[in-house]
């Protein structure tokens, strides 16, 4: 029996350096990652200093002539530009080197259809995959459009082209629907959770900054762990106990990344609008990460386009035991800044205590006497607030909790 290993493809990473070097020279480490994790082996770099990303090939003529001798000396499979290539660019970089191209919402996109676990995953990645698809058909029209040379080999081709937007758009009518269709569901959730009285929180932050550590070393919940970027898709909701009386919901999102495609943003809208609908925002970090503070930008700005800047954030500094001597990170735009490790367990009880205070401040605690006649009313608060104790006396019933505002009129 043999056992044959299965080839990675070697790439060449390709950047636009626009303005700062450092910037550029740390996108095109995180490409290599990224690559990695799609299971391709980088072979090469190449970042060329422009003022702007040329319109037709990406880099100019130069570099182009650089880099098909770089592809000659290490025998690369294809390159992977750091930056969405229209279709023309595509085109034309095919052309010139003859081999593949990929660019970086391709390579993210790959990455996404490989963990989609879930129904609704699969259909936000094949939606992201379509519309990505739909928009660089014209890129293509000329390998579409002729069969051959000459006169007569046009009219199949330019059919075919025509055939492909017309699946290509049916297909997305069709997935859009059914994606409604999902949302309606979720949104059938969210409204069963406000019913229920319980406050939720959303688990954001940079991928692989250690988000599905965080709930499963707080709930238990078993999803998978990778140190591979977006090694997680579907979001996952669990119960989080905070004290004895008090609980709230805890809900893993997908991680942010930069240049995060609009395609992307687009069809995983429902999944990331976990956060925008939660109460608290529980923001991870991983502090081990020199580009710590990027990546933290890179989150608030995606929060702030999803609309969510009104809601209390707890910024967890994750991966402590990674870090040597004692430093406190502070995030100044947080509520909370909690030093934590996912896996030691450090600052997780602070965390908890950070969330009930949060809790707490929207609600109010009531210590009264009830007559036996208005056990309705403790039932009320039993469902919808937090019941410390109810004990039984001659006069009725004592009870101390803490109730929500907008049912206190009511009890």
């Amino acid at each position: 029996m043999f056992e044959t290993e299965h080839m990675k493809e070697r790439m060449i990473l390709v950047g636009v350096d626009t303005g700062s070097p450092e910037t550029a020279a740390r996108s095109l480490d995180e490409l290599a990652d990224l690559a990695e994790t799609a299971g391709a082996q980088t072979a090469g770099r190449l970042i060329q200093a422009r003022e702007s990303i040329h319109p037709a090939t990406y880099i100019g003529k130069g570099k182009l002539e650089e880099l098909k001798d770089l592809l000659w000396e290490t025998e690369a499979d294809g390159i992977i530009c750091d930056d969405e290539l229209t279709g023309s660019q595509i085109g034309n970089l095919e052309a010139e080197l003859s081999c593949k191209v990929i660019d970086r919402t391709l390579l993210i996109l790959d990455i996404f259809a490989a963990h989609a676990v879930s129904g609704e995953g699969k259909i936000q990645v094949e939606l992201a995959q379509l519309k990505y698809r739909a928009t660089r058909l014209t890129g293509l029209g000329r390998s579409l459009s002729r069969l051959g040379g000459g006169i007569g080999t046009r009219g199949p081709g330019e059919k075919k082209l025509e055939m492909d937007r017309r699946l290509i758009r049916e297909r997305i009518s069709r997935l859009k629907a059914d994606l409604r269709n999902v949302e309606k569901h979720r949104e059938l959730l969210r409204s069963q959770r406000r019913q229920s009285g319980l406050k939720s929180a959303a688990l954001v932050g940079y991928t692989s900054a250690g988000k599905s550590s965080i709930e499963n070393a707080l709930t238990g919940a078993g999803i998978l762990e990778d140190a591979m970027l977006f090694s997680t898709l579907d979001t996952t909701t669990r119960s989080l106990v905070l004290d004895n009386t008090q609980e709230i919901l805890l809900t893993d999102t997908v991680g942010f990344i930069r240049k995060l495609p609009h395609h992307l943003v687009e069809a995983f809208k429902s999944t990331l609008e976990e956060a925008k609908y939660a109460d608290i925002i529980i923001h991870v970090v991983d502090a081990s990460n020199p580009q710590m503070e990027e990546q933290m930008h890179v989150v608030y700005e995606t929060l702030r386009e999803l609309g969510v800047e009104d809601r209390p954030v707890v910024t967890l500094f994750n991966k402590q035991d990674l870090l040597t001597g004692d430093s406190r990170q502070k995030d100044f735009r947080a509520d909370y800044s909690i030093p934590v490790s996912a896996k030691t367990g450090q600052g997780l009880e602070e965390l908890k205590k950070a969330l009930l205070e949060i809790v707490r401040k929207d609600q109010i605690y009531v210590e009264r006497l009830y007559d036996f006649s208005e056990a309705g009313k403790i039932q009320l608060i039993r469902s919808r607030g937090q019941l410390l104790e109810e004990s039984y006396v001659p006069e009725g019933i004592e009870v101390r909790a803490y109730v929500p505002q907008d049912i206190y009129s009511k009890i």
